[in-house]
Order: structure tokens, then C-alpha cells, then sequence
């Protein structure tokens, strides 16, 4: 190279497209230019050479994060947020059109969150639209701003600010959407069956689990499947809980619809089994369910059925999860996981003979390229230099107090794992907590 480098990792351990090997990785102007055998004659205004205990991985991109601001900025802020995401290897989110208020479901509502997020991300952040009742007309013009596509419910989402679609409703935006090209990202659980289902009251979470039955998913995944195949419309499936579904779903790619599927840390690490009394912690939606359930979730990822994992961070404040009764049909529905993921996903992956390699294609490379980040997944030439150190050997207890989420409420608070960040990098600078953020606000097609 005539050029110096403005950063080269020396690093014995790199997840790259030829998998774990021994690499020098170097960087000029925020992308990954130089790719050479460890011991490579290269210079460079900084070095960094890893430990023998250290894996250089390519920064991990959360597609399925609340962010809640403006609106309801004590549940979780762009700060509290992105400072979480850093801390946890995260280099890039995309933030969910609720919880905040107003939703993003026009441009105007877009340009404020955009403002608002601005001079607050400590990394890179996307956003998605939101599909509702009578929104049709305004898709076209968020996807000409930016937009990663467009989420929906198939029942109430918990606010009132962001309705549902009935069965026509989301036909109709299926066509609108599949005219231009864009995504649908789809909340499947079905709303007559879970009306008809048990109540969710009470501190037992058997009877909560009763009241969000796997069928209720499995319908409006089915449902889904038809209105994508009908319009061609590219669709993703948020949040799988329900191993049921996994068959059909394998069964339409095969058929050629355009579909692909996420899970999350806490489907993939908890069991319905080992949820206590009143641990409204535990609560979201779709639920937390059997232990068999989760080992067949496993399977689908192993098996490809299964593209992605993101976390689906939905905090709220203490109080919203009412453990002053445990009642789980009145808390708030969500799990806190963005700085922890990874560590909860390997802890869970290695125990079932998964490799780093894997962790990446789940968190990493799969979820960029679901949204198109073109340059971001991968440590490869050309592509951003986003990095995590993580050390896999390590280990670590988690502690709300000492996590950056607003508010200290967790699923996995006190829960032993495997796997520590180290440092994590943004366009070839390490992020500093300590220091103003620079994260930058991202468009669908951004390089």
C-alpha cells in the first residue's frame, strides 16, 4: 500500500466470507480497504492488535428496535438507545414507527423523528414507516424519503395511535407497496383468535401464554402468506415465536413468495417452563413458550427457515410493567435486550455446537441485507468499517443498574452469559460514550 492506513486490527481472529481466520484488516476514510495475512507489511496512524482471545466481528445490525422518542422519551430516547446498541456491538438500528408519538406514518411525522434523532446517535440509525387505516396515499411519499419499508398489526399494538389492518385494508397496502418495490414488515398474530382466547390476567404465566396461542399466530402468518403470494408483495414476518409456523413458511419460499422471517434473544433463551409468578419482565408479545418450541427455533435457523435475529427492544418505565401486582394481563409487553443480545444469543448458539460464524450471518450479514444496507454485515473490501471486539471465552452477569437502556427493567437482570464486547467501532473510529455521538441517520439505498 503507498497510502498509510488510518486503522489496521491485527487480529488472529476474524469472522470474514472465508470464516474464522488470522487477518490484518485495514481502514482508510471509513471503509475496510486492505484485507491481508496477519503478519502483512502495513502501516497505519493506528494499530490495534487483538488478543488471542479476542474475534473481530463485523458490527451487528438490530432491524427491531422502539425507540419510543419523541412522545415517550422516558420509556427509551435516541441516546439511551444508541449508547445501549454501541455497548453492545450494535453499529447500526432501525427504529420502529411506534411507540412514539406521532408514529411514523407520513413524511411530516418522519422529519420530526429524523430532527429529533439527529444530533443524538452514538451509531448509524434507520427508520421504518408504518402502515394503518387510511394511510395508503402517504406510503409512496415515506418511501421516497427513506424509509426501510413499512411495519403493520394484524391487531391492536398496544397504543391507540398506531390501529391495526383488517384482512382488506392490508391487501390494499400489499399492492401499494409491492407497486414501488418496497416491504412490508408484518406483527402476525390474529385478532378474532386471540379475542376468543383465555384471559391474560393474573401473575401465572401459563395463563398469559393461554391467551396469545400459537394458533393465533400460525393463522395470520398463513393469512400473510396468501395476500403476499395474491399482490407479490415482498414480506417479512416480525418476531416468530411459533415453531408451528416454520413448515408453512418453508413451504411458500419454495412456491416463491417473497418472504423472510425474524426471531429474538428471548425466544431463542427463555422457556415458558422457567417464567415465575408475577415476572411480568417476561411478558411480550407474541409470547415466550415451550421449551420445545425454543429447541425447534433453533432448528429453523440452523435450517435457513429462519433468516434473522433482532432483539425487538420494547422498554417502558418500571411502572408499566406493574410488578406491584405481577399481573400480566396490565403490563406492558416488551423485553429490553439491545446492549446484551449477542451475548445472550452466543451463550445460547455455543451450547447448541453453533460457530461465530453463524452469530454473524443471524445478527450481522442476514438483517443488513433484509433492509439493504449494501456495505454493512460483513468485514469485507468496501464495506464499512463497523466493528465489535468480542471476547467469546469470557463471561459476565448482567445487571439492569449497569446496563445503558433508561430504565432498569429486564428479562435476563441477573442471568449469567457468555461473551463480552470489548470495544465497538463506527466508519473506522472507536465509539466513546465519553465523547459527542456521530452516528449518522440512514436511507433506504444509502451506501
Amino acid at each position: 500500500m503507498s497510502e498509510k492506513l488510518d486503522l489496521l486490527f491485527r487480529a488472529p481472529r476474524v469472522i470474514t466470507a472465508a470464516g474464522e481466520v488470522a487477518r490484518s484488516v485495514g481502514v482508510r476514510d471509513g471503509r475496510i480497504v486492505v484485507i491481508e495475512p496477519l503478519e502483512a507489511d502495513l502501516e497505519a496512524d493506528q494499530v490495534i492488535q487483538l488478543g488471542d482471545d479476542e474475534v473481530l466481528l463485523p458490527g451487528l445490525v438490530d432491524t427491531h428496535v422502539h425507540v419510543n422518542e419523541p412522545g415517550r422519551t422516558d420509556w427509551e430516547g435516541f441516546a439511551s438507545a444508541t449508547r445501549a446498541a454501541a455497548a453492545g456491538g450494535v453499529t447500526t438500528i432501525v427504529d420502529m414507527p411506534l411507540n412514539s408519538i406521532p408514529p411514523t406514518v407520513n413524511a411530516d411525522a418522519l422529519a420530526v423523528k429524523r430532527k429529533v434523532a439527529s444530533d443524538q446517535a452514538y451509531v448509524d440509525v434507520g427508520f421504518w414507516g408504518g402502515a394503518v387505516p387510511g394511510n395508503v396515499p402517504d406510503l409512496r411519499s415515506l418511501h421516497d424519503a427513506g424509509v426501510f419499508g413499512f411495519k403493520c398489526f394484524l391487531l391492536h399494538s398496544g397504543v391507540d395511535e398506531f390501529p391495526p389492518l383488517d384482512p382488506d385494508e392490508l391487501e390494499l397496502a400489499l399492492k401499494e407497496i409491492a407497486s414501488f418495490g418496497a416491504m412490508m414488515i408484518v406483527h402476525a398474530e390474529d385478532a378474532h383468535a386471540i379475542d376468543h382466547a383465555a384471559s391474560p390476567g393474573g401473575e401465572n404465566y401459563a395463563d398469559f401464554l393461554a391467551s396469545r396461542p400459537r394458533g393465533a399466530e400460525n393463522l395470520a402468518i398463513a393469512e400473510v402468506i396468501e395476500l403476499a403470494r395474491w399482490t407479490g408483495c415482498r414480506v417479512h414476518i416480525l418476531h416468530l415465536s411459533s415453531s408451528d409456523a416454520l413448515p408453512m413458511i418453508e413451504s411458500a419460499r419454495r412456491d416463491g413468495v417473497k418472504l423472510t422471517v425474524e426471531t429474538c434473544p428471548h425466544y431463542l433463551s427463555f422457556t415458558s417452563e422457567e417464567v415465575p409468578a408475577g415476572a411480568t419482565q417476561f411478558k411480550c408479545c407474541p409470547p415466550i413458550r415451550e421449551a420445545g418450541n425454543r429447541e425447534l427455533l433453533w432448528q429453523g435457523l440452523a435450517d435457513g427457515i429462519i433468516d434473522c435475529i433482532v432483539t425487538d427492544h420494547s422498554p417502558c418505565t418500571v411502572d408499566l410493567k406493574r410488578f406491584d401486582i405481577g399481573d400480566f394481563g396490565v403490563a406492558w409487553g416488551g423485553i429490553a435486550s439491545l446492549q446484551i443480545s449477542l451475548p445472550a444469543i452466543w451463550s445460547e448458539a455455543k451450547r447448541r455446537g453453533h460457530s461465530l460464524i453463524d452469530v454473524v450471518r443471524w445478527m450481522a450479514e442476514n438483517p443488513a441485507k433484509q433492509v439493504g444496507l449494501n456495505t454493512k454485515g460483513h468485514i469485507a473490501l468496501g464495506y464499512a468499517a463497523d466493528f465489535a471486539v468480542f471476547a467469546p471465552d469470557s463471561a459476565f452477569v448482567v445487571d439492569v443498574a449497569k446496563l445503558h437502556h433508561k430504565n432498569p427493567v429486564s428479562a435476563y437482570d441477573q442471568r449469567a452469559l457468555a461473551g463480552v464486547v470489548r470495544s465497538t467501532w463506527l466508519a473506522g473510529k472507536r465509539i466513546d460514550l465519553e465523547e459527542d455521538p456521530r452516528g449518522r441517520l440512514l436511507s433506504r439505498g444509502m451506501a
